[in-house]
């Protein structure tokens, strides 16, 4: 009860009256929160992930401070403005959700309440942590669209080995995504992936015919391609034995076997592409300045997918580093105007 009494004294408009909250929660708590791996503030949201199974939720309407304790996989705070229709609750959950292989796959939902949700799929080597799929979460849940952005299995923090390639077996994992959020009475309103997680939404939209928008943000039309440039010349060569380790600074940083790299360059997306139903809305987005996956890939997209539209992003470079605003605006205004379709 020492914590409550401390807390309701706290009547504290400032930021740091917040976070005076939030040093006593650790504190009174120590015991039961022994690691915290992830603290991130704005100002619309709190999301701490624990590695224990316990839940920690505060309030905020920013005259009252409440908590509770229960067992839960997941660690949440929301926050909202009192006496506000204008801003939702929003309140971040990590989510663990099994593949079919029975591996935990890791998440971490914005939620805002709404029915609807919009599934967030990571790059190459990338996380459910980078920067754009953070910023696109953030701009959805400020127009009152939840979105859960996760790390697909061997990434970041998700159970299971890391695999280059792996298209098909990533689609599958998105399917354990969405199909987790059906049985929970959500519907899936859009899919989105940026680079390799482009190339995955759009091979879910032609296996699965069960999403009916899809935002495929700087995805590679010729899997052919960036090989070379990744790995080198030889490195057609060199894997021929096998497999091939690549190696940064500090030794091997992943392994490359050649079935995992015959099942990349066997994925024609041309024949993917075909196989998305007509009445699947497709939107490609793709910066002019793209240093990894060219302009032109998103031109040939346009080309063969029925239900399609293009924008480009002029001066763009692949991770949108000074076009995330751009980027943002583009894809909500896509997802409004599909929304008031349906």
């Amino acid at each position: 009860m020492e914590f409550r009494t401390q807390v309701h004294h706290i009547h504290n408009n400032s930021i740091g009256g917040i976070f005076q909250c939030l040093v006593l929660a650790c504190y009174h708590y120590s015991e039961r929160v022994k690691h915290m791996e992830t603290l991130a503030y704005n100002f619309l949201s709190f999301t701490f992930n624990l590695s224990n199974s316990q839940t920690l939720s505060f309030k905020f309407p920013l005259h009252q401070v409440r908590y509770s304790i229960t067992p839960a996989t997941t660690l949440s705070l929301r926050m909202t403005h009192s006496h506000s229709s204008q801003n939702p609750v929003i309140e971040q959950q990590r989510v663990i959700i099994p593949n079919k292989h029975g591996e935990k796959l890791v998440g971490l939902l914005h939620e805002t309440g709404s029915k609807e949700i919009v599934i967030l799929c990571h790059g190459f080597r990338s996380t459910k942590a980078d920067r754009t799929m953070v910023n696109l979460a953030v701009a959805l849940e400020k127009e009152g669209i939840s979105a859960f952005r996760f790390d697909f299995a061997g990434n970041g923090e998700s159970e299971g080995s890391f695999e280059f390639g792996n298209y098909s077996k990533e689609a599958d994992e998105l399917h354990s995504v969405i199909q987790h959020f059906c049985e929970a009475n959500r519907i899936v309103c859009a899919i989105l992936g940026h680079s390799k997680g482009g190339d995955v939404v759009l091979l879910y939209a032609s296996k699965y015919h069960d999403i009916h928008t899809v935002v495929n943000v700087s995805g590679r039309y010729d899997l052919k391609k960036g090989i070379e440039e990744r790995f080198g010349k030889d490195f057609m060569d060199r894997i021929q034995d096998g497999f091939v380790d690549i190696k940064n600074k500090k030794g091997v940083e992943y392994r490359v076997t050649k079935e995992s790299l015959m099942e990349r360059l066997s994925l024609d997306m041309h024949e993917v592409c075909l196989k998305i139903p007509r009445e699947c809305r497709v939107l490609t987005v793709h910066g002019s300045a793209d240093e990894i996956i060219p302009v032109g890939d998103a031109l040939e997209f346009a080309k063969i997918i029925p239900n399609h539209k293009l924008h480009i992003v002029e001066g763009a470079n692949h991770n949108y580093t000074s076009y995330q605003t751009e980027l943002a605006s583009v894809v909500l205004n896509y997802l409004k105007e599909t929304l008031r379709q349906d």
